[in-house]
This record gives C-alpha cells, structure tokens and sequence, in this order.
C-alpha cells in the first residue's frame, strides 16, 4: 500500500516538501510491518469466528497511517475515521474512483456473486396531452369554474371534450442496456424530459400514454418501478435551512439500502467458506454502507467527495431568504441526493444545468466509472455537453419533435446523418450537430452532397430512415425478441413500496422536523415573545380593577376578553402557513418518489409542536387570567389553559390545512384570510347563533373557533363570580350572558358551584 501511495506521488510530480516528509515516514514505518500483519491476522481470526449476521457489523479498522488496528462496530463509526477511511480509499477522485470500484467489483466476484442488472426497453410508446387553448387556458377563476363543471360534464358524457390534444411521443421505441452510459439529446421541447418521467414510472396520470415499458422483461405493474429507479429531475428542490451532509444523509436514510445488506451475508458467508481475507479498509467500507438506519452513512461521505461536495459540505443549502450554496453545487446536491439510494437505474434530466464543463464532465465520469463497473443503467439528458463529455457516453438517443431520430452507439451515429447527406464539420461539436441538424433553420448549413441541390429533411423522414439503417433493423430485432426473464436477478426489482420499515421512516422524519425546528428557532422565540407583549398590553386594557360584574354588559365585555384570548392564540399560528408552502415542493417531489408517505412526513410536524403550544398558551394564560379578573378558582384557571391547548393545535392545523390547499402564498393567503374572515363572523361572537341567518346556519357549526368560544364562555360564566341574582330576574347572571350570545345551556345546566 506505501508503495503504491510513493508511486503514486512520484507520479503526480509532488516535489514539495510535506510529501517528502510523508515518504520517510512510510519507508522507516516498514519494519513494523511484519508486526502489523500479525496482529491484523490475530484480529481477523477472532472475527472469524462470529455468527455471520454479527461480523457483518463488525471490521477491522486502520488508523490513518495504517497502524492502531481496533476492532469496530461499523455502525458507531465516527466522523474522523469515516473521512480517513475515504482518504485512504479514494484520495483523488479523477484517480481513484475507478480502482476503488474495480476493486469492490472484484471481491463481490471473487466468490461467485452476481451484481443485479436492469435492461429497460420501450416500445411503442405513445404520450398526449390533453390542453384548452386560447382564452380558455389562462387561470382566472371563471375559466377554473367552467373548467371544472365541463370536466365534470365530460366524464357523465353529456358534453363532448373541447380540450385539444397535443401530442409530446409518437412512436418511440429503444433498449436501455445496463453497463452502458446513455445520452439523451435534443431540443428543447423535443419529448426528453416526458421520456425520462415515463422510463422512470413518474409520469403525470392526466396523460394518454400506450405503449409499453419493461424492465427486465416486467412490465411496470409488477414490481416498483420508484425503487429499481432514480429519477432527478432539472429542478433544484431542497430545504434551504439544512446542509448539504444533512440533505443528503436524509434521503440516504430513507431510501434504505436495498439488498446490500442480504448480499453482504452471502458475501461474508462465501469468504468464510473459501478462508479469503477481503481488503480491511474496503470490508469495513461494505459493512458500512450496507446497514439500515444510520443517521449518517459512509454511502453519503463517499458521494459527497465523488461530486466535489467537501468544500461545501456543511454549509447551509440556503433559499430566496438564507444565503446558501451556489447554483451549480444545488444542482449536485440534486444528483447526489438519488445516487446515495441503492436504485440501479438512474433518469437524470439536464445535471449541467449551472455547471461549467470541466464539473460536468467530472461528474458524469464519476458516473460511467460506477455504471461501467458495476453494470448500472443510466440515461442522461444534457443540453450543450463538451466534446470531452459526449465522449464518455456509449450510447445515443436523439429525439425531435417527439420522435427518435436514432438510438443506438455514438460510434455509428455520425455514419447516419452522413448516410442522409449531412456532415459534421471537423472544428464542429457532435452534440451541437446533433441537435441542428434536424432543426429547419439550421440543417442547410451541414448539407454534404454538393452535386445535390440541398432540400429539407423533416424529423420524420430522418425516423423513417433509421428503422433502415443496419442500427435501426438491430434494434427492432432485439426488440421483437423478448427479454429473458430467467436472467432477471432476484435483487434487481421489488416489490417493497419503500426503502426501510415504517418505524425507520417514522424515526427519520421525527429527526429531521426536530432540526428544523432548532434552525427556526427564532420563529418561536419570536412567537412568544410577541405573546408577551400582547398579553401585558391586554393586561391594561381589560384591567380587574375597572371590570364589573354588575349587568349583562358587564357580561358581555367578559365575553370580548375572551374572544380576544382566543383570536391571539389561534392567529398566532399564522407562521405555520408560510412554513408549510416552503417546505410544501419538498414534500412533493420526496413523496412522489416513494422516500416516505404522507402520514410520516405529518405526524411530527404536528407531535413535535405541541411542546411549543403549551409554553405559548402557558404564557398568556398565566399573565393573563388573574390580572383581567377571570373567575378565581384554580380549577376554572386549567380548563380555560386546556381550551386554549385545544384550540391552539386546531388553529395550526387549519393554517396547515390552508397551506396545502393552496400550495402559494398568494393564493394561500388570498383564499386563507376569507375563509377566516368567515370562520370569526360565524364564530359565536360578532353574531350570536340567534342572529346568524339559516342559510348560514352551516358557517356556525364548521367554525372551530364556535366550539372555543362556547367552552371558554361556559367555563367561565358559570363560576362562583357569576352567582349573582339580578333584580326582578330568578337565574344567575352568568346564565343570563350565556344565553344572550346564543350558548346552548341544555347540557350544561346551572353549573354552579
């Protein structure tokens, strides 16, 4: 190994002197070698001896100049010795990568391991949509309104469909074979991105779609096509207030490790049998990688150096409102976010968006390095990649117009265009060519055939004349044979909905609410402090002093005390509204690719704020309810508390409730504050139920804020301070206030104590 790293440095022309220095130390730590194997085999054999599910979770490990050997157990390894394990097993990325996979490679078929495959075919496909053109189109309410009635119209089959068709595929047909990089190309609009999301079973249900899609012979129906898959989208959706580890170590969380862990018990158990001894640094590298429910996996460090990721890795990812990391590093926070799962078969649409050529082409050799070695399926979509990029990539699919123009060998396809009379000029990209010379106003320009007057060449008759082309007639021949499924292996498709059990997915969501929640701590900070002022300001409007208990007036000011509680605690949860739609396309895009379901991303989000809502009523309550002079009676104190509680969490889940209605914060907040507005008019208090119109009957029942009011009221009218006679009346006054705001005292009775 220090003999390598010497060559190594030699090569690199490294002629200062901390290298040097690092040479003496290698060539004089030699004569402790002989001590170290000893010791490593000691280790080894004690390992050996462990049942086989226990030594998948134990390794031997190196400290960072190959001395200090340590039994570990792989799933309490810190940070340090997770970046000198990196370190040591790829140092330069552009140098390592590909030895390191070569060697991970060699152990899994060293004992007779096959690495799970995915060969995806398409045939036939076929993708409308269906639009209103025109006015009809734009989004006013009243095109909304009659869109919606005509839908509805439409399904009963007493209108017909005005909507028009447009289609986005016609006709495309290919084979996407493992251990083959494939790029996707063409101009914009030409159907690349509609292909990916169809390839990767995500796309939009409101789409005609015919045609089939298989993998390994499966048809889509069969297995789950989010989890064989991983589709990364052009869009850059992240939490701005977590880091990139963070953001990465999450989605390598909940995605789980697929059949890592059952391939390391065969691997593990294989070597056993054959007395092999695997690379130190490598088994503790595999063991790693491969365990469930790790906060913080060794698959996250790796994919953060691969990507050029450490420089930026514990900086915040950042939004419009917190300062973050650059476009370009966004966008391979995007790619690393679905390389860190164990999907086999990677869509990636446009990754160099932001990315100047020299990162682009790092990152797609660092994926042609894994789909290469470990028979990886990937289809890549880039706009305008360099001449050094297009030449990482095996394969070729060009799309126009919604139709394949050719797919197949980037070798072949020059051979093709020249075939119909067009040529790349030598100083010219091929991906530029590629993507002009089936354009109207670009095509004349590469015309070959000079003893030919040029005409143009429609997309397609280009189409028409690959189905000739020795290429094409191949394809269609793999095509009409159909996928051996007896080569399908057992781990490259499942069945499972998601990556890890629900508790895990529970766990993992819980873990992350509760660190953002410490990031916008300023949030609730600001929250209650805010309450505290409010409730020393109505301290001195509603003084105990100056408030009596005389009349049904008097009453009713009581009464607008109380309705004033109750709009300060319910309206302040106002803020969940904005932070829901922030992180509301998140949410989106994790739960649309099987990360997590809904009711794992809501239940913490609403359990873990509940501390927070008894120190916010708690604060009011506690100021409050003395000074203004509320009944005296402790009891009476904790259910006016425990009303608030409710009320509170009924309040953050309706400004919850508004904000995924919603999904902006225009139309949340234009929608939300009417719907509010009518909630506190029909609530009880600005009209009494006597006073609310039949026909708005329903308002009354459905506003929570009717069911808080007539609690707090009850419980405290019909106090010990209430008991008072007024003259030429037989009840209590505060059954008198009670029934003037329409309260329902059926149930209740007197109540008095």
């Amino acid at each position: 190994m220090e003999t390598r790293e010497v060559h190594k440095m030699g090569s690199m022309r490294r002629n200062n002197s901390s290298s040097l220095w690092r040479n003496s130390v290698e060539i004089f730590s030699r004569s402790t070698r002989d001590d170290d194997d000893d010791e490593e085999a000691l280790k080894w054999a004690a390992l050996e001896k462990l049942p086989t599910y226990n030594r998948v979770k134990r390794a031997i490990l190196a400290g960072e100049t190959g001395e200090g050997l340590k039994e570990v157990d792989v799933q309490s390894l810190g940070f340090q010795e997770k970046k000198e394990l990196l370190h040591r097993l790829v140092r330069v990325t552009e140098e390592d990568n590909e030895k390191f996979l070569l060697k991970l490679k060699k152990r899994i078929e060293r004992v007779g391991i096959d690495l799970p495959s995915i060969e995806v075919r398409f045939q036939h496909m076929n993708i409308n949509a269906e639009t209103y053109v025109g006015g009809r189109a734009l989004p006013t309410i009243l095109n909304f309104s009659v869109n919606m009635a005509e839908g509805l119209l439409n399904s009963l089959h007493i209108l017909p469909n005005r909507k028009r068709t447009l289609p986005i595929l016609h006709d495309v047909s290919g084979i996407v074979k493992p251990g083959r990089m494939t790029l996707l190309l063409g101009p914009p609009g030409s159907g690349k991105t509609t292909l990916l999301l169809a390839l990767a079973g995500k796309l939009d249900k409101d789409l005609k779609v015919s045609g089939r899609i298989t993998y390994n012979g499966h048809g889509m129906e069969e297995f789950v096509p989010q989890r064989a898959s991983a589709y990364i989208s052009q869009h850059d959706l992240h939490i701005g207030e977590m880091t990139v580890r963070e953001t990465l170590a999450f989605s390598a969380r909940v995605q789980g490790v697929g059949a890592g862990h059952e391939m390391l018990l065969e691997l593990s158990r294989r070597e056993k049998e054959a007395n092999i001894k695997p690379d130190p640094d490598l088994d503790v590298f595999m063991k790693a990688a491969s365990l469930e429910g790790q906060e913080a996996s060794v698959m996250t460090d790796y994919v953060i150096k691969i990507l050029g990721l450490d420089v930026c890795a514990d900086t915040m990812v950042g939004d419009e409102m917190l300062r973050g990391i650059s476009g370009g590093q966004r966008k391979r926070v995007t790619t690393g976010e679905m390389m860190v799962g164990p999907a086999r078969a990677l869509f990636m649409d446009e990754i160099s968006t932001g990315l100047d050529s020299s990162t682009t082409f790092q990152i797609v050799n660092s994926i042609r390095q894994s789909i290469h070695i470990l028979q990886g399926t990937a289809v890549i979509s880039l706009l305008q990649p360099a001449p050094e990029t297009y030449d990482l990539f095996d394969d070729i699919i060009l799309l126009s117009d919604g139709q394949v123009v050719y797919q197949g060998p980037r070798e072949n396809v020059l051979e093709f265009f020249e075939s119909m009379g067009f040529k790349c000029p030598e100083r010219k990209g091929v991906a530029d060519f590629l993507q002009e010379v089936t354009s109207r106003k670009d095509q004349k320009q590469y015309w070959a055939r000079r003893n030919e007057p040029y005409r143009y060449v429609p997309v397609k008759e280009f189409a028409e004349a690959f189905q000739s082309f020795h290429v094409g007639r191949k394809l269609m021949d793999e095509l009409s044979t159909d996928f051996d499924k007896s080569k399908n292996h057992p781990a490259a498709l499942t069945t499972k909905k998601y990556g890890v059990s629900k508790k895990e997915l529970l766990k993992a969501n819980i873990s992350r609410e509760y660190l953002l929640m410490k990031r916008n701590s300023f949030v609730y900070v600001f929250k209650m402090t805010q309450l505290f002022l409010v409730a020393l300001i109505t301290m001195t409007l509603f003084f105990r002093t100056e408030m009596r208990r005389d009349s049904v007036t008097d009453g009713g000011i009581y009464m607008g005390a109380l309705f004033f509680t109750l709009l300060m605690i319910m309206f302040n949860g106002f803020s969940e509204l904005s932070m829901t739609i922030v992180k509301l396309p998140v949410f989106y895009k994790q739960r649309d690719l099987l990360f997590y379901p809904s009711w794992a991303y809501a239940i913490p989000t609403w359990i873990l704020k509940i501390p927070i809502s008894f120190i916010e009523v708690g604060i009011w309550v506690f100021i409050t309810y003395y000074v203004i002079g509320f009944d005296p009676n402790v009891e009476r104190l904790f259910r006016q508390y425990l009303i608030l509680l409710l009320t509170n969490q009924v309040a953050s889940a309706l400004f919850r409730f508004i904000a995924g209605l919603g999904r902006n914060m225009i139309v949340a907040n234009t929608f939300g504050s009417f719907a509010l507005l009518i909630l506190m008019a029909l609530g009880g208090f600005l009209l009494s139920r006597e006073n609310v119109k039949k026909w708005w009957i329903w308002g009354y029942w459905i506003s929570p804020l009717m069911y808080g009011q007539n609690a707090i009221a009850v419980n405290e009218f019909l106090g010990s301070s209430w008991r008072k006679i007024l003259p030429n009346t037989t009840e209590p006054l505060g059954v008198l206030v009670l029934k003037s705001r329409g309260v329902f005292l059926k149930h209740v009775g007197t109540g008095l104590e």
